[in-house]
């Protein structure tokens, strides 16, 4: 359907980067927008906006160290999640657009104000005279999954879990496969009226799986689609990503069990966009015709999901019947420690994924194999501090 891009084992990107490129035109194009961000700007790798605006620095000193500094830079910075999402509400208010961006596990420290605000949308939506507010928009980064660096303190998918739950259905929980969607991504944050956005995805260098015509084909058809280039017709088992990462491990789970049991028959589905108990944005759910038609009507299904599998296999279910699901995720698991080892601790990773299948189709001496390689690299990353799987 789509066409692939070549190599995608070998063409590594940035999404923050390419996020941080789009930013930089922002400035450029709106001289009223706004960057927040509680002093993680470089180390989020959107520092390319100091290349055409400055930081808010008032009337204090400015050290030759110091970053592109003026009293009405529009780049604010501060360690308060807190102060900086009130700031950014207030700017919204006046009509003109705004973005945030932290590391993933403090954007939970602004929970009560974001569902303050998305009640204040709803209530806003009632009154003629008041004008669309432009959206509230996250950029979550440096995620639970890769806190090689800073441990356990520094994990948490918990916002999308709550967001995810408001029944109001203002959110939109966003997880860019790569650079090229995380573009698509921010277009469709940039322009949204009236609603929550927050995108998540790895800051680090990942492969390139889509072009700009899949990506937009994700966003306006339901927020999932097939793979076409690494799926089969009539599949045995669907196989599901949501998140950047957990996409990876899964791709490259399908690659090990048609190496090793090359007769099943296998399909791989991204997931792009989830909302309240759907798969899809707010106004652009997908239908139960377009899920049957995509996770066939009775095939196992097998989900990788970046955050807690309890929420995507509780969005799943409005769709199908328990028995079906197998949901991975992110188990509360951590340390610092390596990248692979992060996956391996919470179930995660391609051989948890290809363990699972190999169990259905009774091939114990493949379950001993992937466990043992698990254990492997789990031993190595103890005692090198680096992963034998990449």
């Amino acid at each position: 359907m789509f066409n692939k891009v070549k190599n995608p084992d070998t063409e590594l990107y940035s999404s923050a980067e390419k996020i941080g490129n789009l930013l930089a035109a922002e400035f450029k194009k709106d001289p009223h927008f706004y960057f927040f961000s509680p002093d993680e700007t470089t180390s989020n790798k959107f520092d390319e906006i100091f290349e055409v605006e400055k930081r808010a620095w008032g009337d204090m000193p400015i050290k030759p160290w110091d970053l592109p500094e003026s009293a009405n830079g529009r780049i604010i910075e501060m360690l308060s999640e807190n102060v900086l999402f009130s700031l950014m509400t207030g700017h919204l208010s006046n009509g003109e657009k705004a973005i945030m961006g932290s590391y993933e596990a403090f954007f939970s420290v602004i929970t009560s104000q974001l569902l303050q605000q998305i009640k204040f949308i709803k209530q806003s939506q009632s009154v003629s005279w008041r004008e669309p507010l432009p959206a509230v928009n996250l950029l979550s980064t440096s995620t639970c999954w890769r806190q090689d660096h800073n441990g356990f303190t520094h994990q948490s998918p918990a916002l999308i879990s709550q967001l995810l739950a408001v029944p109001s259905n203002l959110t939109n929980c966003i997880f860019p496969i790569d650079d090229i969607a995380a573009e698509e991504a921010y277009n469709f944050m940039i322009n949204s009226q009236n609603v929550v956005n927050i995108t998540t995805f790895d800051k680090n260098y990942r492969p390139r799986y889509i072009d700009a015509e899949h990506a937009k084909f994700q966003f306006e058809n339901g927020g999932v689609s097939i793979f076409d280039s690494i799926s089969d017709e009539n599949p045995d088992f669907v196989l599901v990503a949501a998140g950047d990462i957990v996409a990876y491990e899964t791709i490259e789970a399908i690659k090990i069990i048609q190496r090793d049991i090359p007769e099943i028959k296998l399909r791989f589905a991204n997931i792009n966009i989830l909302s309240y108990r759907a798969i899809g944005a707010v106004n652009n759910k997908l239908s139960q015709e377009k899920f049957d038609e995509i996770f066939t009507k009775d095939k196992p299904i097998l989900a990788n999901f970046h955050g807690y599998p309890e929420t995507l296999e509780t969005i799943l279910e409005n769709y199908t019947e328990r028995r079906r699901l197998r949901v991975h995720g992110f188990n509360e698991e951590g340390s610092t420690t390596t990248p692979f080892e992060m996956l391996r601790r919470n179930a995660a990773s391609r051989y948890d994924i290809a363990i699972d299948v190999a169990k259905v189709y009774g091939r114990d001496d493949l379950v001993s194999k992937y466990e043992a390689v698990l254990s492997q690299n789990h031993l190595h990353a103890i005692q090198y501090g680096e992963d034998l799987i990449k």
